[in-house]
Parts: C-alpha cells; structure tokens; sequence
C-alpha cells in the first residue's frame, strides 16, 4: 500500500494523488495546472504513469484545478469509473464541457494569429468529444454512502462544505491482512456559510492528505463581509458606476445571487440591475436550485419561502455573446458577475476594459487568485495591466472581500481536523509553499500532530 504524490504537491492547483494497493492503481482527483501560460503548459507534460493502467478515479469535486485532466486521463487509454459525489456528476458536464470548449478556442485563435511556428499547428490540450467520453466514466455516489469499488478499496463521502457535492473522502485500504484508512480533504469549506452546510466531522484516519490553501490567515467575519458588500452598493450607487464581480461560475456566482436576495431591500438593490453573464454560472444555478437538498438548511428554508430567482426581480440571465457585449453599453447602474473568477479568460476580461480605468467603478475580488494571473494583479495593485494584448490603467476602486470564500481559512482547517480523534499523520498539500510552511507550524504547535510538506515524487508507503 503507498500513497505518491503528483498534483498539488509543489503548488496550489493540479490536484492528483495516486495510491496503489493490491497490483490496483487509484487516482484521488486529477486535476487541471492553473495559472501563468507557462504554468498551464505543464498540462501537456505527460503523466509519470500509464493513463490505461489506473483503474479507478475517485474525485473530490468537479472544481477544474481537481477535474480538469480527467478527459485526458480517458485519452490516455484510462477506461475505469470515477467516483464521485451525485452533486458532482451534474457540475462536472457543466465544467469540464467548458474546459473543452476554452481548450478549442485558445487553440483557434493561436492558429488564427500566430506569434510562433508552434502556434501555427496549436491543437487544444482536449476537445468536447474528449470530455463527454470522460463524463461518461462519472458514477455518483450519496453522502455516507460506503462502497467496495476495488478489492482491498472502500470509499465513503463526507460533506467538504466547499461547492455542490464537494467531498471528504475515507479511504479504507486493505492489504496482506494489513488495514490503514487515508482521509483526503479535498477542499474544505467554511463553518456558517450562507449557503452550503458545514464540513463534516471524521474521528479517525491513519494519515489525512489536508488542503492548505488559505493555511495562513483568517477570513473577515460573515457580518462585517456582508455590512461591507452593502455599503460598496450604496456608494458605487452615488457615485454612477458600474460594480464589476469576477466570479467562479461554480459556488461564488450562487452565493452572491442567494446574498442578493436575501439582502435585496437593505442594500438597496432595487436601484441596480443584475447581470448574472455567464452561461455556465446560468446553468450551474438551475443545478444548484435543483440539488437544494445538498445546501444549508437555512438557504433551503430560505429558498422555498421566497424562491430565490423571483425574488431578485431585477436579474438578467445573458446567455447571448450580444447580450454580453451590449451590457458595456451601460455607464452606471449594473452590477455585473461574471467569469473567469481569477481574470484570466471570458467575458469578465470586456467588462474590465470597459470600466478599470474609470475612478467612479469598482471591481470587487470575492475569491482567489493564483499567482501569474490578471486577477492577481489587480489584487496586488499593480497601477496598470494588459487585458487582450493593451494596457489599461487600473483607476476603478478595487475590493477585496475574503470573507465569501469557499475556502476555510486557518481556524476552519483546524477546526475540522481537531475532530480526528486518533491524531494522524498529516500530509500538506494543495497551497503555495509559504502558506504550507506557516500552516505546518500552526498544526504542530495546536494539534501535535506528525505533519509533512510532501514534493512531487514523495511516496509514503503503508506497511507493518
């Protein structure tokens, strides 16, 4: 039995873990490297193992950056099902069909205009032909649901708390009369979140594989987060601007939408129009009200009083390209949510154009942003940046709001793993190397546990 590890091991994105028990070959997640260009080349790098010879995927949740090589899995010759939770199976069609079609435009527009000899032959990374047979490999699995899906390999899933269908998952391995059980965090959301339930707890595991991705800070508290977001409408509203709000299409887009509703009167909202454009944050928001039961029974409670959509009466869903280009039209009065949430692709990077070099805008940061992205830039207040090949000077007020993360910061991570019982082994991961570092310390000092900062390559084998 042995634990390598791959992805996220050495930086934040690209979650994939490899286990081996028995002659089988499982991977935990096998997600997409994001980032830089040169970091999203690392892409095409080949997997240090045969794609046809993993038997199993067991994937935490459909996010890219812990899904997004799947289809290439599947066009490597891998043929064996991915776990997963029931949630998870209908984000996936949503996330990974996007991947695609991103994929094939990227590789369009380099042929189109070339800048290299390698651009003149770009093919994308994979097609949506590669992702639908990919989604076809998907099996949805209930939480605490407990499977035998390999023989020495039982599976259960706990609520992450993260996104729809995010998991915790237990891993039970059994070889030559030897049992360990590995807990893999995936990503563990936030305690009293508006929207999704709590992380769950788990008593015992041999070795947990954590996530450290804000390890080294605290979120601002939800009250003071949503007092915050409630006074940048009510002076963005005086001053006749736009709010520009780059947002994951899976997770943030709803929460904003379920905040804005709840909190329509009391920010005032009924002087704004809403623009929700992105058609896949659209869909991703039928799935979420059609899968209410997976949420926080407050939002569920909330939901079925008031309808969360009707509420917000003056939402706009564009689904259109011309729909999209035809907001940009509008000098004040629009509060627009759209996509990629790191700037780094789609429709948010026209609205910047149209509005980050006017003092009276604001754009408003609800999550993270890696680094070599536009995001990050504009975070890290950099006075100009480049948006489709031209720079623009950034004069439109920027707001960072930490406290809508889907991410537990360093309290909820040691909040959750406080509830082993058994005090495991634990292995960092899944975060830039300072974080990890200073998060290692703060379980060593609080919880004394074993920790370790694994690299690519590193193998822990679990023998007698």
């Amino acid at each position: 039995m042995e634990l390598d590890f791959y992805g996220a091991a050495g930086r934040v994105t690209g979650s994939c873990h490899i286990l081996r028990v028995g002659g089988r070959t499982v991977l935990v997640d096998c997600g997409l490297i994001q980032g830089s260009r040169d970091d999203e080349q690392l892409n095409r790098a080949p997997f240090p193992f045969d794609a046809a010879s993993v038997d199993a995927v067991i994937l935490t949740h459909g996010h890219i950056d812990h899904s997004g090589r799947i289809p290439l899995l599947v066009k490597g010759g891998f043929t064996g099902p991915v776990y997963t939770q029931t949630g998870t199976v209908e984000l996936s069609r949503v996330l990974l069909l996007d991947s695609a079609s991103l994929a094939e435009h990227d590789a369009y527009d380099r042929r189109k205009h070339p800048m290299s000899k390698a651009d003149r032959n770009a093919e994308p990374l994979y097609t949506r032909e590669d992702a639908l047979r990919a989604l076809d490999s998907l099996v949805g699995m209930a939480y605490h649901e407990k499977r035998t899906i390999l023989p020495g390999l039982s599976i259960r899933f706990m609520d992450a708390g993260h996104i729809l269908g995010s998991a915790l998952v237990e891993v039970w391995l059994e070889e030559g009369g030897v049992s360990r059980k590995l807990v893999f965090s995936g990503d563990v959301g936030q305690y009293g979140s508006p929207l999704m339930n709590d992380p769950e707890t788990i008593k015992e595991a041999d070795a947990v594989i954590v996530e450290s991705t804000y390890g080294d800070r605290l979120h601002r508290e939800l009250e003071p987060t949503l007092a915050e977001i409630g006074e940048i409408i009510r002076n963005v509203a005086s001053g006749s601007g736009n709010i520009l709000i780059p947002a994951f299409a899976i997770g943030r887009s709803q929460e904003l939408l379920y905040l804005f509703s709840r909190y329509y009167e009391e920010w005032e909202l009924d002087r704004w129009e809403v623009f929700l454009d992105s058609p896949m944050a659209i869909e991703a928001s039928r799935i979420y009200w059609d899968n209410s039961g997976l949420l926080d029974e407050d939002a569920v409670a909330f939901r079925n009083g008031s309808s969360w959509m009707n509420q917000l009466k003056n939402l706009h869903f564009t689904l259109k390209p011309e729909q999209s280009q035809a907001i940009n039209a509008r000098k004040n009065g629009a509060i627009i949510i759209a996509g990629s949430g790191m700037c780094n692709g789609g429709r948010i990077l026209h609205h910047l154009r149209h509005n980050i070099q006017r003092p009276e805008c604001s754009v408003v940061i609800t999550g993270y942003q890696a680094p070599g992205t536009l995001g990050r830039s504009i975070v890290e207040g950099e006075s100009e940046v480049v948006i489709h090949g031209r720079s623009y000077p950034v004069r439109a007020a920027v707001h960072t709001i930490g406290g809508l993360s889907a991410h537990g910061d360093q309290n909820d991570l040691v909040r959750w793993l406080s509830g082993f019982e058994n005090n495991p082994e634990l292995c960092i991961v899944h975060g830039d190397d300072p974080v990890k570092k200073i998060f290692r310390e703060v379980v060593d000092s609080k919880l004394h546990c074993k920790s370790s900062i694994p690299l690519p390559g590193d193998v822990v084998r679990f023998n007698p």
